[in-house]
């Protein structure tokens, strides 16, 4: 069956506007996924003999296992951040909560930076970590849902998947900073320099683009859809009760729907460095830079997703992403044991087609599952539930996997299990894409089914 046009709703704004909510979005979110995956690529290469080694003395693999678990742990928190931003962001605005997310996300990474080590202050070290790492997962929950909103909510309605796939590449160009940081880091130290002193830099260079994404994201408009929002909004409206009372349904299929590829991006982000350099013996340096190309295309693959929900639809697009996911897994891990690096780079660029297609439509698609009352608490709890079904520990079960039956291609069929449950789960969903986001289509359906 043919979509049919999808009218559109917004008033043209101007191309200045659009471009500072573009970069407003795309900076801010970019800045702060650099701080949460500087300390991904630290666990999976240097944080366990710094931090964890006495957990694990006599065996280096319970070491590693203990370090990419503390990537998890801050993914725990993440719905608590979500909870408090969403509700926060649907009474007093996107923007606020985005400024304030930024702040606390650097905050945490640069405190990281100078915190001691188990050697020097014994145990108090990891507990300190564990504690920047959780605040770095509460800001995490709050940070995405606001900077979707920003985008969809500005954009026009055909081209809202467009719009809405610039926070989307914040993720990837978060990680091409961090992973080329870290490269150019490896390649100018030794790794005794490097595991010494020099990954702490990475984490300090956080303090510069904190102050930079702050300017930015103090120039861009509040959503007009909030704004007109708030024009009729009543002081007593409690949306998160109201969210689980009249959405439950929505906010679980958001989970799900992310779950697959949570999953995978969490693999690309924080393990398969680590297990290509400490289970294989690749050149660090070399994989790092890797990473970085791989990254790359997930950007361009990401934005690639969002139009072409534009086109096809938010549904069949995700679809597609996920069918190239469950295909590739398998093959990706046999092309890694090869230790080749160049079968490296064809691997996970390749896998990186599913990442994106699977990625790109999500802020939209989001964003037109819930009304505005509740939009920034339903997609921001729904992304945090996912990424803890997904992502939170998917490394640790990765690397217990290695652990356990001493083939790769375990991993892979882990990360089909999980994408069948999204793709059967987004096949659930009837199309959103054109939906109405204002204030004026809610209220007008309420009245609807009143009379």
């Amino acid at each position: 069956m043919s979509t049919p046009p999808v009218p559109t709703t917004h008033s043209p704004r101007s191309r200045a506007e659009e471009r500072r909510v573009l970069a407003g979005t795309l900076v801010g979110t970019s800045i702060e996924w650099y701080d949460f995956f500087i300390y991904a690529s630290a666990a999976a290469l240097v944080l366990g003999p710094l931090y964890f080694q006495p957990a694990g003395a006599e065996n280096p693999g319970v070491t590693q296992l203990i370090a990419l678990s503390s990537i998890g742990i801050s993914f725990l928190f993440r719905p608590l951040g979500a909870i408090v931003a969403g509700h926060l962001g649907d009474k007093l605005g996107r923007k606020k909560m985005l400024v304030f997310t930024l702040i606390l996300m650097g905050g945490a990474t640069a405190l990281m930076g100078l915190l001691p080590t188990y050697a020097q202050i014994g145990v108090w070290a990891p507990i300190l970590l564990i504690s920047l790492r959780i605040l770095q997962g509460f800001s995490a929950g709050g940070e995405w849902g606001g900077a979707a909103l920003m985008a969809v909510e500005h954009a026009p309605t055909h081209r809202r998947g467009l719009f809405g796939a610039y926070p989307q590449i914040g993720v990837p160009v978060g990680m091409l900073m961090a992973s080329g940081v870290l490269a150019v880091l490896t390649a100018l130290t030794t790794p005794e320099q490097f595991l010494a002193w020099g990954w702490r830099l990475p984490f300090l260079f956080s303090v510069a683009l904190i102050v930079v994404g702050y300017f930015i994201r103090t120039t861009v408009d509040e959503s007009p859809v909030f704004q007109e929002l708030l024009e009729r909004r009543r002081e007593s409206s409690t949306p998160l009760r109201q969210l689980f009372r009249t959405h439950p349904k929505q906010v679980f299929q958001c989970a799900l729907i992310f779950m697959g590829n949570s999953a995978a991006g969490y693999l690309l982000i924080a393990f398969i460095a680590s297990y290509a350099t400490k289970g294989l013996g690749m050149n660090q340096s070399a994989v790092l830079a890797v990473t970085a190309v791989a990254a790359a295309a997930w950007v361009a693959t990401t934005l690639a997703g969002g139009v072409l929900s534009d086109r096809i639809g938010r549904v069949r697009t995700f679809q597609i992403g996920y069918a190239a996911l469950i295909l590739w897994m398998v093959p990706l891990f046999l092309l890694i044991d090869t230790a080749n690096i160049w079968l490296l780079g064809v691997g996970t660029v390749i896998m990186t087609i599913g990442l994106g297609l699977a990625y790109g439509p999500m802020s939209a698609m989001y964003a037109e599952m819930f009304p505005v009352e509740v939009r920034y608490s339903g997609v921001s709890i729904g992304y945090a539930l996912g990424a803890i079904l997904g992502g939170a520990f998917a490394a640790t079960v990765a690397q217990a996997l290695i652990n356990l039956t001493g083939w790769s291609p375990s991993v892979g069929l882990y990360i089909i299990a999980l994408s069948l449950i999204s793709i059967i789960t987004v096949s659930l969903v009837s199309e959103p894409r054109g939906n109405d986001l204002r204030v004026e289509a809610v209220h007008g359906a309420t009245a609807t089914a009143a009379a």
